[in-house]
């Protein structure tokens, strides 16, 4: 089964890129990053030298105290089995945050062997970095892989309905035809998530038990890299705090808060746990601001946030939804307030956008979604998991700021008008062309 991932393209254009630098993929566990890599390398190179440090931990000695590239490629020759050419293959080094020495090579590969094609991942690098790890500033570029899209899940379910929607260049309804394709589309994307195996399961292989129970395979997997990775002190912190993120989106006001992880749990205490979660890339911070101004990172409140898991699919089944709701209208997109739909649209947006979203308060009255800068425009984002759209926060925060436009995310149709864009959910992987028009 083909799924056309978006972040090929980008590999491309780093394997043509003048002055290359050894490439960093970043991202959660189970995204599709080492997929993406060999598939990759057997696309564009003639071979690929692949080394996985975590499934290998031998390797580790050919790193140490070696600074000489020349040897270090011939003992990594022969551990491949066959010559390493600089111009014929790419080399990968997998779970390379179990390798600090190999993190640091590469520092040395881009300064005395930059002909060589250098890319690797770890799903718990960004853990490994925060604890001081040995990394080489400035020697390295860096390429984010989300969970698979929407529009990414469209290429292999229904390629003729992606043709369809990458080709709307204008803010016009879209015909009942493909709007309600689109969406019994959508529910089965909500059903999977984005995790590639998921994905299989369900489109692949048309079954939703097998797609539940991988689903629960990558949530125990989480667990156990709580354990195996994090200290011992805040491994049961990880999981009070995993644990409790359904619930604490099931609330209508949406902020986090400690003690709904355990009765008596102090920020102090569970600060270096929630980082953790954070630094694995399976949940985002998203702050408050009471002020819109530029940049909105200068007004957030650092006291209150919200958190959001990576993926749509892993929260859905982390919330025990049963995949039954998929057929009872649009109960999958309301379920416990709207949590998925909110979690969707955040996780699109990430994708798109380089600076991540904050959210808005203006005390009691009123409170928005998100708040997206993009340039030097504050847009205002509303979700709505349902066909009502009717909405207080927007009216008010637009009366008082007057955007140039303002976002709402519906099961309605595209369409703008009077300052406010409605974007139908299925569509918000095309928010910032869509957002272009209406500019």
């Amino acid at each position: 089964m083909k799924i056309d991932r978006k972040a090929t393209k980008q590999l491309i254009d780093w394997k043509t890129k003048k002055n290359r630098k050894p490439l960093v993929l970043q991202g959660a566990r189970q995204v599709g990053k080492t997929w993406l890599m060999k598939e990759f390398g057997k696309a564009h190179f003639s071979n690929i030298a692949y080394f996985n440090f975590e499934e290998q931990p031998d390797l580790k000695q050919l790193f140490e105290k070696n600074r000489n590239i020349p040897r270090l490629i011939e003992n990594l020759s022969y551990v491949n089995g066959e010559p390493i050419s600089p111009e014929e293959t790419l080399i990968v080094f997998d779970e390379i945050q179990d390798c600090p020495d190999a993190l640091n090579s590469l520092k040395y590969f881009y300064e005395k062997s930059p002909e060589y094609s250098v890319i690797c991942a770890g799903s718990l690098l960004g853990v490994a970095m925060s604890r001081g790890a040995s990394f080489p500033v400035g020697k390295v570029d860096f390429l984010t892989i989300h969970p698979i899209t929407f529009s990414e899940f469209l290429s292999s379910a229904d390629h003729e309905l992606l043709d369809y929607i990458e080709n709307i260049d204008e803010l016009n309804p879209i015909p009942d035809i493909f709007f309600n394709r689109l969406l019994d589309q959508f529910k089965a994307y909500f059903i999977s998530g984005g995790m590639p195996e998921a994905v299989v399961a369900l489109i692949g292989n048309k079954d939703m038990n097998e797609t539940q129970t991988v689903l629960q395979n990558i949530i125990k997997a989480y667990t156990l890299d709580f354990s195996k990775y994090s200290s011992e002190s805040d491994f049961h912190k990880i999981n009070y705090i995993w644990s409790s993120l359904p619930s604490q989106l099931a609330r209508d006001n949406k902020k986090f808060l400690y003690q709904a992880v355990k009765p008596g749990a102090r920020a102090r205490e569970y600060e270096n746990a929630l980082l953790w979660l954070e630094n694995s890339g399976l949940v985002h911070k998203i702050y408050k601001v009471e002020k819109p101004a530029l940049p909105l990172s200068a007004y957030r409140d650092l006291s209150a946030f919200k958190i959001y898991l990576d993926d749509v699919g892993v929260l859905r089944r982390l919330a025990l939804l049963n995949p039954v709701a998929i057929s009872e209208g649009n109960r999958l997109f309301t379920e416990f307030k709207g949590a998925l739909s909110e979690n969707y649209i955040l996780q699109s947006l990430v994708a798109q956008f380089e600076e991540i979203p904050s959210y808005w308060t203006s005390g009691n009255m009123a409170e928005l979604d998100f708040l997206l800068q993009i340039e030097n425009e504050i847009i205002p984002v509303e979700v709505k998991s349902d066909v009502n759209v009717r909405s207080k926060s927007l009216a008010v925060y637009k009366k008082k700021y007057n955007p140039k436009i303002a976002v709402r995310y519906s099961l309605r149709n595209l369409k703008y008008n009077d300052g406010v864009l409605n974007i139908p959910m299925f569509m918000a992987d095309y928010s910032q062309k869509l957002m272009e028009y209406a500019f």
